[in-house]
């Protein structure tokens, strides 16, 4: 009886498991690799940036790629509380201001132009989600000029609302898009039972649909804040009349304030667009679980 158990091949679950560590041995050091070359092209550039913001002009100049060498931190300090930091916080208030009015209309808009493609049984609901599908194939740069035209008409030229309505139109396609299969996902079941128990289509949609999409809603409520805060070129036609530095400007159109007509200070506008870019990479940081599984959730969808 003990010869014949010595003998015996090991289980084909154990083969397996077997097999896997050894292909997963094999494959490591190169999935190693590969993963600190990404991160060293994605991270790199910005280690130089906030370093650089850490240098004096001349240092930059004499050696680029160089570290500090003695470390300057005025080029900080000048924005935060120095000769630039009442222009620096007026921008922010503006880019505030402009990323949460752009994100609650987005996702308010978004979430009820989904639920009735998603909900109503309506002939051409799926044509007017082909539209909106549609418009994610025209960016928002070929729309500045004609945009700038009609908010000219309205008076709305160096206004942030100018910016707003713009950027929640342009961020519309994306939303709908990704907030549409999570408003069909729910079970009809609910929405029936929800009728018997007296709730109508508004009832329903505060009380239990927008509990059931909040994944998707954070979603597009997070790209549409960061792509709010890092837009350029819209805020540039609608609020570029205010001057270098002005505080109606937004944070990345306030690097006009550290150049001039013949020359411009480097590091003091790496050190600019670090500290611009930190609230962003907070917010998307904090958020971004929620990113992944309301994409994942779109994609089921």
């Amino acid at each position: 009886m003990a010869a014949t158990t010595v003998g015996t091949a090991p289980a084909p679950a154990a083969k397996q498991e077997l097999r896997h560590k050894k292909v997963w041995s094999w494959s490591q050091p190169w999935v190693y690799l590969v993963a600190l070359v990404t991160c060293a092209v994605a991270i790199g550039p910005v280690l130089w940036v906030v370093l650089g913001g850490a240098r004096t002009n001349p240092q930059f100049l004499t050696d680029p790629a160089g570290l500090p060498n003695p470390w300057n931190w005025s080029n900080y300090a000048d924005i935060l509380w120095g000769q630039f930091a009442s222009r620096f916080w007026g921008q922010v208030m503006t880019s505030a201001i402009i990323a949460v009015g752009t994100t609650a209309l987005v996702v308010v808009l978004g979430t009820s132009v989904a639920y009735a493609i998603g909900r109503f049984p309506m002939r051409g609901t799926g044509a007017l989600f082909a539209i909106f599908a549609a418009g994610l194939m025209f960016p928002a740069t070929i729309g500045i000029l004609p945009t700038w035209v009609i908010l000219g008409e309205l008076n709305l030229v160096g206004n942030p609302l100018g910016v707003i309505i713009p950027q929640v139109a342009f961020a519309l396609p994306t939303t709908v898009v990704i907030l549409t299969p999570f408003v069909k996902a729910i079970p009809r079941e609910i929405e029936e039972a929800a009728e018997i128990d007296g709730a109508g289509r508004v009832k329903f949609f505060f009380r239990m649909l927008l509990p059931l999409a909040r994944p998707g809603m954070v979603t597009v409520g997070v790209l549409a804040f960061v792509g709010s805060w890092n837009a350029f070129m819209l805020p540039l036609f609608v609020l570029g009349a205010g001057g270098a530095g002005s505080n109606r400007h937004t944070l990345p159109l306030g690097v006009q304030m550290f150049q001039t007509q013949f020359s411009s200070s480097m590091t003091s506008i790496m050190a600019f667009t670090t500290l611009a870019a930190i609230p962003a990479l907070i917010f998307f940081l904090a958020m971004q679980k929620y990113i992944v599984n309301g994409l994942s959730g779109a994609v089921k969808g």
